[in-house]
């Protein structure tokens, strides 16, 4: 994320003007806007003609330039754009004032927002800011018979690609080199800055080894590490032990997946740890939170006053951040934020125990 200019609006609202330089900057931005935020943009939008002058021809599209105050904001993750619906309240065409509107926000497009931030927010913007300067990362695992290739992005991993093929003995069996092969190649197309290749026993570096023999430009960016298996419970373990955070600067998914695992640990034991809700907002009261998890898209709606918790999530964040603790909003994206999904939505790491 870029942001060109800073300053404030009406009412004492702070005016960004951001540039997002990538899908994950358009999947921070849905979880930072909101009902009621003002956006600024160029646009095109179909209009109808019909005077004296020219024939009504049903509706061309111009390019206008309009503010919306926001109802509606979707992240179309694969079309790779963001859609920020709402009224025209200011329009380089008065004609179009009051309409309903769609600005769909792709990458490198300049917009203009304004609202009140909250803290998390204006922090997400910050490590989006801060996450331009990371290099490119990919995670591949690999064990007998089977490689799969996941890319790291800030809300979470994705697959990238996924290759079988039986090794070993057997008639169905294949030679290794061509599992590797496959690995190689699809890491080669990718063209990530830096490769964690992992997995479990010795055929990650069986796989390195043919990589740097028959992909020589590929093996410089390659480090292994150990894992037990290899797929999504490799990568989860290739984030738990930091090994993204020797490439890049500390990333939002390897706090979220040590952060689980701690919450998770301590639910087990008894120990200092509370989830759902009301027990939530009752540890902030006490204020016995030290770690607050939240997940990204039940923060939005219970903000948007569109879901069912009984409490005030802006009273208890509020509270905790009043008292020295931490907020973690996680991203529903990626599976720490499925398993805080699956915990209510909200949880927190506790100081001390409440019983």
């Amino acid at each position: 994320m870029r942001i060109s200019e800073r300053g404030y609006g009406e009412e004492g609202r702070e005016r960004l003007t951001l540039v997002p330089e990538n899908v994950d900057d358009l999947w921070h931005l849905a979880h930072v806007l909101e009902p009621g935020d003002r956006v600024e943009g160029d646009t095109t939008r179909r209009i109808q003609r019909d005077d004296d002058r020219m024939r009504d021809t049903g509706g061309q599209r111009e390019h206008i330039f309009v503010t919306l105050e926001v109802d509606d904001v979707e992240f179309a993750r694969f079309a790779n754009r963001l859609r920020v619906s709402g009224v025209i309240v200011a329009c380089s065409r008065e004609d179009q004032l009051n309409a309903h509107h769609t600005i769909n926000v792709e990458e490198h497009d300049e917009i203009t927002v304004e609202k009140h931030f909250k803290p998390d927010q204006t922090e997400r913007l910050e490590e989006a800011t801060e996450a331009a300067e990371n290099p490119d990362v990919a995670i591949a695992t690999v064990e007998e018979g089977a490689a799969y290739v996941h890319t790291v992005q800030q809300y979470g991993t994705e697959e990238y690609a996924s290759f079988t093929k039986p090794t070993g003995k057997g008639e169905f069996s294949r030679p290794r080199e061509e599992l590797f092969a496959e690995l190689a190649e699809a890491l080669s197309h990718l063209d990530a800055d830096a490769v964690i290749l992992a997995g479990p026993g010795f055929t990650k570096q069986d796989a390195r080894d043919y990589i740097a023999e028959e992909y020589r430009d590929l093996a410089d960016r390659i480090s292994v590490v150990d894992t037990s298996a290899a797929g999504d419970r490799g990568v989860h373990e290739v984030l738990k032990r930091g090994a993204v955070d020797e490439v890049q600067k500390e990333t939002r998914i390897s706090k979220e997946a040590n952060l689980i695992d701690e919450l998770t640990e301590n639910i087990a034991t008894g120990a200092k740890a509370t989830y759902g809700p009301e027990d939530v907002a009752e540890a902030a009261e006490f204020g016995a939170i030290e770690t607050l998890l939240v997940v990204d898209d039940r923060l939005r709606t219970e903000r948007q006053g569109e879901g069912d918790w009984g409490i005030d999530v802006n009273e208890v964040i509020e509270s905790v951040e009043r008292q020295g603790g931490d907020v973690v909003v996680f991203s529903a994206e990626f599976g720490p934020g499925e398993q805080l999904s699956n915990l209510g939505g909200i949880a927190a790491v506790l100081r001390y125990r409440l019983q």
